[in-house]
């Protein structure tokens, strides 16, 4: 009996040595970049929020989301109110990410919640561990209808923001 708690204290220690959890660094950067009928734009997420575990070095769960009261452009604050009304800011504070399933060494599979609509994607990235932090870079484009997102317009209706937008991402997770 006593080699068997023996045995089951040192799985305990293997599993507990073999993962780890890492925290969504302030380094990590976000941007949405898109066209309208008069020129190309780009807002930043600013607040972003994140956690990724690993299992023997293999990113096992990520958790990722945006505030998107603090997705801003360098245009000011009518371009921000119509990027938060958008993506119905008031009743969807979030964009958020939540990891399925890693498909090859560089696909991510998981359900990007957005303006109320939660939808299972893959998005081709770059990982990259140093050791101390795993980054994660990419970008995946977005149709803003299949999402039930209104291309937002000004000057009744003169210009309008394309319905394709990417959204680009340098993300550092660190322990």
């Amino acid at each position: 009996m006593k080699h068997i708690f023996i045995f089951l204290a040192v799985l305990i220690c293997l599993k507990g040595i073999s993962q780890k959890a890492y925290t969504l660094s302030q380094e990590s950067k976000m941007e949405i970049a898109g066209t309208s009928t008069i020129h190309d734009w780009t807002v930043v997420a600013h607040t972003l929020e994140g956690t990724l575990e690993t299992t023997e070095g293999r990113p096992t769960a990520i958790s990722f989301a945006v505030k998107v009261a603090d997705i801003k452009s360098e245009r000011g604050a009518v371009m921000d109110k119509k990027t938060h009304n958008a993506l119905k800011k008031d009743l969807h504070p979030e964009v958020t990410f939540n990891l399925k399933a890693i498909n090859t060494a560089n696909t991510i599979e998981g359900v990007l919640s957005m303006a109320g609509i939660a939808k299972t994607i893959e998005i081709p990235t770059e990982i990259i561990d140093s050791g101390g932090a795993i980054k994660i870079s990419g970008e995946y484009p977005i149709t803003l209808q299949d999402w039930e997102i209104e291309p937002p317009s000004a000057m009744f209706g003169q210009i309008v923001v394309g319905d394709a937008v990417t959204v680009k991402f340098d993300l550092l997770f660190s322990y």
